[in-house]
């Protein structure tokens, strides 16, 4: 049951794709709560999933800065990135430098695709003093197992002839016979990466990055097959190297072998996105006196409570005692009765009826319909609690 008084209310939703960012679909909210229960306190925590808007969110939350950088996209061409930076904290999306939508369709092949942009973006972070990477590595036109990105942070992968190789897609990978750490950037031996990626696949194999997911990064089913055994080559000349084998670990197959990279060379901790990000603003503490929490995202379906961001928030409120209701742009209707049982208050979609999509994607249009839905769905409770 949720308190009549309500003295704290946590709006924390991600954005709504396409419309609202996610301290918009927070403002709104409030600007809801207020018409209903204007003594209630409202605090906005940005929020996301480790994907498209998560930098965004950590740095809204925790008062950081964005910083622009000019560094290589997949296929070698210049390209402005930012990433956010709190404190010691660097937070870094993967597709902001090294991400599908920066490659043409024409263009998209996982043979020469490089995730060297991505590497760039974190040796700007450390080498500005920070200690601490968050990064997202979802999105990626890549399955160049992360090479690119150990190149641009001084590793050298070379050839049987003595050759740099490694730099320009997965398509060298099978040429690699040795690795040399020695000239790697020194920050990285006191800094501490956060991973943060929803996909559990192993590096090879049928469930590997590059049988699952490298079609959709440009490759037939022959250029994945080969994609899959420079992969396997790969992982035998680290394990050789390094003396242990990640290549199994859940995870390690994410981003075309991003995962496998992160935690053969820079010891990283995986996590679902959700939680590196409510890690990250502390999300846990804010909840000790809070009688309500608001989430959403703009659809809601099946999928939801595989790991994304609304399901994340009410699984930490509910482990404090707090009732979570949940908004979105449209709700999956097989999904609501789901939705309820695993924990949700309510599920209420913002839009009802017919509307034309581009009409209901529009800022102003978004922001009215959360602020009216939320002060409907709060008078409704009050009501109800006064009866």
């Amino acid at each position: 049951m949720i308190k009549q008084k309500l003295g704290k209310i946590i709006i924390a939703s991600d954005s709504f794709k396409g419309s609202l960012t996610s301290r918009q679909v927070g403002e709104a909210a409030s600007r809801g709560i207020a018409t209903v229960m204007p003594e209630a306190v409202c605090e906005i925590v940005p929020v996301a999933d480790g994907g498209e808007g998560t930098v965004e969110s950590v740095v809204s939350a925790l008062g950081g800065e964005l910083i622009s950088v000019v560094v290589t996209d997949p296929i070698g061409k210049p390209v402005e990135a930012m990433y956010g930076v709190c404190g010691e904290t660097a937070v870094i999306e993967m597709a902001a430098a090294s991400g599908l939508p920066l490659v043409a369709e024409e263009d998209r092949n996982p043979l020469i695709t490089t995730s060297f942009g991505t590497g760039e973006l974190i040796r700007d972070a450390l080498k500005r003093g920070c200690k601490k990477i968050l990064i997202g590595i979802g999105g990626s036109a890549t399955n160049d197992a992360g090479v690119g990105m150990l190149c641009a942070l001084g590793f050298r992968f070379t050839d049987a002839e003595g050759k740099d190789v490694g730099r320009r897609g997965g398509g060298e990978l099978s040429g690699i016979v040795k690795i040399d750490s020695s000239g790697m950037l020194p920050q990285l031996k006191d800094a501490e990466f956060v991973v943060a990626s929803d996909v559990d696949n192993p590096l090879t194999g049928p469930r590997g990055a590059s049988m699952v997911f490298s079609m959709q990064k440009g490759a037939d089913e022959e250029m994945a097959t080969l994609l899959d055994k420079s992969l396997e080559s790969f992982a035998k000349v680290v394990v050789k190297e390094n003396g242990k084998d990640f290549s199994d670990i859940k995870g390690a197959g994410a981003a075309g072998g991003m995962g496998f990279a992160f935690l053969s060379f820079l010891n990283a901790r995986m996590e679902k996105g959700i939680e590196m990000v409510l890690e990250a603003v502390d999300f846990d503490s804010k909840l000790s006196d809070a009688d309500l929490v608001i989430t959403g995202e703009g659809r809601m379906d099946m999928q939801t409570i595989m790991g994304k961001t609304p399901f994340g928030v009410m699984t930490h409120a509910h482990k404090s005692g707090v009732p979570v209701i949940a908004i979105c742009g449209s709700v999956e209707s097989e999904a609501v009765t789901m939705l309820l049982e695993e924990g949700f208050r309510d599920v209420v979609p913002i839009v009802r009826g017919n509307i034309d999509l581009k009409e209901a994607l529009k800022k102003e249009v978004a922001s009215k319909n959360v602020q009216q839905t939320v002060a409907n769905i709060l008078s409704g409770y009050v009501q109800n609690d006064e009866a």
